[in-house]
């Protein structure tokens, strides 16, 4: 089934947006400040909640509807969207082992990540883990619900604001200059529009696809939250801070999913 070019078009432009908003978080390393250990953990906190609300709200709840319908009955839909959301945080997790990158916490893994400098594994780290990010926003238009899909994107892009700080910051302390830090952590969010160009893609492939194409993508998302960004955001003692950025990020992705949709 061919997807109509205006989805297509607009599921790019709002994974671009998205993607874009990683410069947006990098802005305050042009100006040289740095913020608190807290309020970065906080933020990140806020991040993965923002990204937690969207998989189940956004993702995973719309999987089952479709698969309601779709397989022709609820347990089936689940069933579907079970493995939908294994094979996304399979897909992750494939990544992590056969790509080499820097974890926030744990250090270099992968195939050789000593051939790289300590500080761009990091940053592969970051550009990797936009690409299901930006599928995401993607399925989400390519479903055909427009609503659906921009909440997604403006929730993905609120949580890419830290996540480009973070690559900004991590740069900046290395000696790079603060403008080529903020254009390295501005092009780590470019690889969304590619996810959301697959995205949009795969699910007009086939109308089977959808409820699996939604919970893949939140299967990869959940993946991140859990093994890259809560470890790093209790790793300094401000699990407080981190879990009320959580809570909050949740509350206002579940919100805006709630008005936009």
């Amino acid at each position: 089934m061919e997807a109509p070019l205006g989805i297509i078009w607009i599921g790019l432009l709002a994974s671009l947006g998205a993607g874009l908003m990683t410069g947006v978080g990098a802005v305050p390393v042009l100006f040289g400040r740095r913020p608190s250990q807290r309020w970065n953990d906080a933020m990140l906190g806020f991040a993965a909640g923002v990204m937690l609300s969207a998989s189940h709200f956004s993702l995973i709840l719309p999987a089952l509807d479709s698969g309601t319908g779709t397989y022709g009955g609820t347990l089936a839909a689940a069933l579907v969207a079970g493995v939908g959301i294994a094979l996304g945080a399979g897909f992750v997790g494939l990544l992590n082992i056969v790509l080499p990158h820097e974890h926030f916490v744990s250090g270099p893994e992968g195939a050789d990540p000593g051939a790289i400098a300590r500080i761009w594994l990091f940053v592969f780290a970051i550009t990797i883990h936009n690409f299901p990010e930006g599928m995401a926003v993607g399925v989400g238009f390519g479903g055909g619900d427009v609503a659906n899909g921009m909440s997604l994107a403006i929730g993905i892009g609120l949580q890419n604001a830290p996540e480009g700080l973070a690559v900004a910051l991590a740069l900046a302390g290395q000696g790079y200059a603060r403008g080529w830090a903020f254009a390295v952590a501005l092009l780590t969010g470019l690889i969304e529009p590619v996810g959301g160009l697959f995205g949009v893609w795969a699910v007009h492939a086939s109308t089977m696809i959808l409820p699996l194409g939604l919970s893949f993508a939140a299967g990869a998302m959940l993946f991140i939250i859990s093994h890259e960004i809560i470890p790093e955001t209790h790793r300094h003692g401000h699990q407080a801070a981190a879990t009320t950025g959580l809570t909050a990020g949740l509350i206002l992705m579940m919100l805006l999913d709630v008005t936009l949709g």
